[in-house]
């Protein structure tokens, strides 16, 4: 084990904590994430090796570090300082799109209650399509559910004692039994697989894409995959890269909240929500964003 490494990053004056913590608390049994007041930690794969994550959060900054089981390679300390950056969304230019919609008659009050609303983001692309796989056409509580199964299954376990997010190599090396076994469906297992052969293998480069994404050559081969449609591929396009215009019209609590929103009694089809969405490109994800929140204690 390394001396953990270390960044501080300053954050703006309205970043909501609660949104970034809430994402991470969704396993009330913190088996790979434990939240602790204002602090997070995470155990992840750092280029194979278990590692812990942590980042605290104080008015005005937040500090990180990052302890391996391992060595540090050179530009680690640098790639810690991205990630970090990336996980509590200050790429995001959430500032220019309060702007441009702070006028719009149900958007802009919506807007102004949860100004300052990032995405919070996986801490790996491969993190957020595995968690898009595992949720498909489920309820959230049940999705974190077999996501707890699975990273046990995985086995990789970092000396703090918390489990850690397997990356895809290390999924590959898992069968479709295990993840049978671990509460996936037949379908479900086999998309996984099939997605950490091609990013294991060099066909999907992830983690090259993740931090500088080209959304139309990313979900296009995405799209070749079966198993893998266009909810999947919005979803983990905003959960992985910060992509913030993928139409989340199918999803279900987009769908009900919209129906709050706009004071309809009557249930929104997906045609119908996706038509409402389309005049707020580029930000059609972040508008989705904002309504996940209005229910934000379930952690989507």
């Amino acid at each position: 084990m390394t001396l953990p490494l270390h960044c501080r990053l300053p954050l703006p004056a309205n970043f909501r904590a609660d949104g970034f913590l809430d994402f991470h608390r969704r396993d009330a049994q913190q088996l790979a994430e434990r939240v602790s007041g204002q602090t997070l930690e995470k155990g992840l794969l750092w280029r194979g090796l278990p590692a812990l994550l942590r980042v605290a959060l104080y008015p005005g900054h937040a500090e990180a570090s990052l302890l391996l089981d391992g060595s540090a390679q050179p530009d680690d300390a640098a790639q810690l300082a991205t990630t970090v950056r990336h996980m509590l969304g200050l790429t995001q230019p959430v500032e220019a799109f309060e702007a441009a919609l702070a006028d719009h008659p149900q958007l802009g009050p919506l807007l102004a209650r949860q100004s300052g609303l990032r995405v919070p983001q996986t801490a790996s692309a491969f993190e957020a399509l595995a968690w898009a796989i595992i949720g498909q056409q489920i309820s959230v509580a049940a999705a974190v559910s077999i996501r707890r199964r699975f990273i046990q299954a995985a086995g990789q376990r970092h000396s703090s004692g918390l489990y850690c997010l397997p990356d895809a190599d290390c999924v590959a090396a898992m069968d479709e039994a295990t993840l049978r076994g671990a509460g996936c469906t037949q379908g479900k297992a086999q998309t996984l697989l099939r997605l950490a052969a091609a990013v294991a293998g060099g066909e999907l480069p992830l983690a090259a894409w993740q931090f500088a994404p080209d959304a139309a050559q990313i979900g296009k081969q995405l799209a070749t995959m079966r198993g893998i449609g266009p909810w999947t591929i919005s979803y983990a396009l905003l959960r992985g890269f910060a992509w913030l215009d993928g139409s989340l019209h199918g999803d279900v609590a987009v769908r009900r909240n919209l129906q709050r929103l706009l004071g309809r009694s009557d249930k929104l089809e997906a045609a119908e929500v996706e038509a409402w969405l389309a005049p707020f490109a580029p930000w059609r994800a972040l508008v989705a964003a904002h309504l996940w929140a209005l229910q934000s204690s379930d952690g989507y």
